[in-house]
């Protein structure tokens, strides 16, 4: 069995709001075995809906709709269902009362278009809505079912976990499509397929990479009647991959890289501090935001101009002249080491752009140190791409020089 979401109004086309349901109802329709093979988003226009739904329906068994019940002019998911089903709307005489009734209590004038509200195509049974007054409806008709759902979340998600998934469990036949994720970091997209391939010509599981930003990812998925079952189908492929990659997997489903290097340093009882200029904190930030990091992460310094480095590091510093320097981040990293009495000390210094910055340092050169009691390795990084990517490509590389070191 096969579905597809259809999520309707013009502000999502707009990009005035980011469609977060459309992935949570993919995350269920996998936990009920369903497999989600389209994705489309439609504006608030009862042609272009209708179409998209026909389209929907001529290749899906289950079609999810997301938004478009309420009670305005824009809202034309009834309309648009009742159309491409053949089918026609009829109101609900009781919905309707009970919508008189919420809004004289609460001292709103009823309008008319607020029985919208109370229509469903005649083929559809309605799903309680007690978070809000547009209920879902449930519609099966030519062997398809069509839910729709409302788009607010505070009664979408309620909707969608207590309501829709236990009738789509039904319609999977008691299957489960189950994932993990192994996060591999130091090793290429192109490197990690080359060693793992044959391992991806396997049906269940299947093992997909996923690039990230200065990591990637790999997806492994199984079908079983279970999540258990689903899990012990998917250890051996786990269990193969981290043979072959090895330290490189360095966690799984959403571990952190700064979670996975703090727990690594809490385990040998080491510690770490940070100065920081280019990133403004960022790195710190990362690690204070793991919790217990405290008996790790011993604190740091932003040291964003020469003066605060001379300052807050507090010790007899190189030239200064040229801030992005091996030199000047071997200073930033062995000061803020010794005053707090770390482990592991570490800097980042870099120009993040946009432009070159006083000492003609090119975009995205970047120094990253990394300070121990045995010397100071230095690595020199020439990252691409728009500030932030570079401020976020240096702090992921710090905390990967910091795990090399730990396991060296």
């Amino acid at each position: 069995m096969n579905a597809e979401i259809v999520s309707i109004g013009t502000e999502l086309l707009l990009g005035q709001i980011v469609d977060t349901h459309a992935a949570t109802m993919a995350r269920i329709f996998a936990e009920c075995g369903i497999s989600c093979r389209y994705r489309a988003t439609v504006g608030d226009n009862l042609d272009r809906a209708v179409e998209t739904l026909k389209l929907a329906l001529s290749r899906s068994d289950v079609v999810v709709t997301i938004g478009g019940l309420g009670p305005t002019a824009d809202d034309l998911t009834r309309d648009a269902i009742a159309l491409a089903l053949g089918d026609t709307l009829e109101t609900v005489p009781e919905v309707e009362e009970k919508l008189k009734a919420f809004f004289a209590q609460r001292g709103v004038p009823w309008v008319t278009s607020n029985a919208k509200q109370a229509q469903k195509p005649t083929c559809a049974d309605l799903i309680p809505n007690p978070n809000g007054t547009a209920p879902g409806l449930v519609c099966r008709k030519n062997g398809k079912t069509v839910f729709a759902l409302p788009g607010p979340r505070g009664e979408f998600d309620p909707m969608a976990y207590d309501q829709v998934k236990p009738m789509l469990e039904t319609l999977g036949g008691g299957q489960v499509i189950h994932s993990r994720v192994l996060r591999v970091i130091g090793v290429g997209e192109s490197l990690v397929e080359e060693k793992i391939k044959h391992l991806m010509d396997a049906d269940n599981p299947t093992i997909a990479p996923y690039a990230q930003p200065m990591e990637m990812h790999l997806r492994l998925t199984a079908k079983a009647a279970t999540i258990q079952e689903a899990e012990k189908i998917i250890d051996p492929a786990d269990k193969a991959v981290r043979e072959i990659l090895g330290r490189a997997v360095y966690g799984t489903n959403l571990t952190t890289l700064e979670e996975a290097l703090l727990i690594l340093l809490r385990d040998r009882g080491e510690t770490i501090s940070v100065a920081e200029s280019m990133t403004g904190g960022g790195l710190a930030a990362r690690l204070s935001m793991i919790p217990g990091s405290s008996n790790v992460f011993k604190g740091g310094v932003v040291t964003y101009t020469t003066e605060a480095k001379i300052v807050l590091l507090e010790q007899s510093s190189p030239d200064l002249s040229n801030p992005v320097s091996s030199q000047v981040a071997t200073f930033m990293a062995e000061s803020i080491r010794r005053q707090l009495n770390t482990t592991y000390g570490v800097s980042i210094t870099g120009n993040a752009g946009p432009t070159a910055d006083v000492g003609g340092q090119p975009v995205g050169l970047v120094y990253i140190a990394i300070a121990t009691a045995e010397g100071t390795h230095v690595e020199e990084c020439k990252f691409r791409g728009i500030r932030e990517d570079i401020r976020k490509r240096a702090e992921q590389t710090a905390l990967r020089l910091v795990r090399e070191a730990v396991l060296a």
